[in-house]
């Protein structure tokens, strides 16, 4: 049965002026409401925000490059467990010139010793009578900065010349150089600093490297040597790490050829490391080999875990919510009993009654919903400008809550509404 215009302005303006006669118990009502709403604006922001600056963090490598590691984070994600990983044999620099001569696919393959975990190699820089924290020393051939496309500041990367011959000079991390030269405005290039007791020659730096969420989480706290000169001052001795296993710290990059696929690329790769750790067809990799598109598939099931139990939390604040909006409508019934009466005796259709109370029911969510998306982007833009964190706030955000929370009057204000719309006109006239 249609309901005439007039009527649902009239209808509105009437809930209106019940929230605004009993602004306690109105805003108790709702407060579960705003409650669930907030959750879901504030944490979509944040969560879209670390996402997309994560998103571009990975781009940032190249989106061609394959990583092979001994075992990493898609090992433990595919339900590896580290006693029996740890059995893998460690990856060698003999691994990366053979990848070099019999991967046909490959363009340049970078080794990277010091790459992390047992046997990384932590010194100070020391410029004059300055001196950095203790920093990450990586030892890498000259294709590093190609796969890693770290912006530089000022300078070059070292040669092949220098990797051959061994020689003692060094890139900065944009850490060391804020620390040692920027504060004074000393270009460091072609300057002479000590990494550890070594005395190296500044041949460039870098600037700084993009990092998940805007936090400085040490991603600039290194510096690059020649992999040949690491194995020169610091040896290349696997670490035991109990009876039965040692450790390297040692990483391989590779980059295909141009027109090669990066699944031709990876299969070629896989077949020379296979051969070379001597498997047979039947058993696993012991080895494994990681892409940007590999780790975005990781984060895309925890992000999409991770918005599915903010759902799941957030509804149980809208479920509390619409529970006291269906009990204080209900009282709303009881005490305007008269008032119904009053109204079907001249003339109120039941669909009119029922559409007055639902529209009251959603009229009130739709103000928690309101309230808690203006709430829940403060709170973001708070975040933001505080800490740094990098927020997104789409669209659809928005309307995701204010359609959940007029969705939640509707739903619980079902009962009540259909109540009043029952009620006897001559029992409601005559009801205490």
């Amino acid at each position: 049965m249609a309901i005439r215009a007039a009527l649902f302005w009239e209808v509105v303006t009437m809930a209106f002026d019940t929230v605004r006669t009993n602004k306690m118990r109105s805003g108790l009502t709702i407060l579960g409401v705003v409650i669930g709403i907030t959750s879901i604006v504030g944490m979509t922001a944040m969560i879209r925000g670390f996402d997309q600056s994560l998103r571009d963090l990975l781009r940032a490598v190249g989106p061609n490059t394959i990583f092979i590691q001994r075992f990493g984070i898609t090992s433990f994600a595919g339900g590896g467990e580290f006693k029996e990983l740890i059995k893998r044999p460690n990856l060698t620099v003999s691994d990366a010139r053979a990848l070099e001569e019999q991967a046909g696919t490959i363009l340049f393959v970078d080794i990277e010793l010091g790459g992390g975990g047992p046997g990384t190699q932590l010194r100070r820089v020391f410029y004059r009578n300055q001196k950095s924290k203790p920093i990450i020393v990586f030892g890498t051939s000259e294709h590093f900065a190609e796969g890693t496309r770290i912006p530089f500041l000022g300078g070059r990367f070292f040669n092949g010349t220098e990797l051959q011959y061994r020689k003692n000079v060094v890139v900065l991390g944009n850490t060391p150089y804020q620390l040692l030269f920027a504060p004074n405005g000393v270009d460091p290039v072609g300057k002479t600093v000590r990494v550890g007791s070594e005395r190296f020659d500044v041949v460039g730096v870098f600037d700084k490297r993009p990092a998940a969420g805007g936090f400085n989480l040490g991603q600039d706290d290194f510096v690059v040597i020649p992999y040949t000169a690491y194995q020169r001052i610091f040896g290349l001795k696997p670490i035991r790490v109990n009876r039965t296993a040692t450790f390297l710290p040692i990483q391989i990059a590779l980059v295909p050829r141009d027109g090669v696929s990066q699944a031709d690329a990876m299969a070629d790769v896989e077949r020379v490391m296979r051969i070379r750790h001597g498997l047979k067809l039947d058993q696993p990799n012991d080895f494994d080999l990681l892409t940007q598109d590999s780790v975005l598939k990781l984060w895309d099931q925890i992000s999409q875990g991770t918005f599915f139990a903010l759902v799941v939390i957030s509804s149980i604040a809208l479920m509390v919510g619409g529970i006291g909006v269906m009990a204080i409508m209900s009282i709303s019934v009881t005490e305007r009993t008269r008032e119904i009466g009053v109204r079907k005796a001249l003339g109120a259709r039941r669909a009119e009654i029922l559409f007055q109370f639902l529209m009251e029911a959603s009229f009130l969510t739709s103000l928690g919903g309101v309230l808690g998306i203006a709430l829940g982007s403060a709170i973001g833009w708070t975040v933001h400008l505080v800490s740094g964190f990098p927020i997104s706030m789409p669209w659809w955000s928005f309307a995701i809550g204010l359609g959940f929370s007029a969705s939640v009057g509707l739903f619980f204000g079902m009962y009540p509404a259909f109540k009043a719309s029952r009620l006897d006109p001559i029992d409601a006239l005559r009801y205490e």
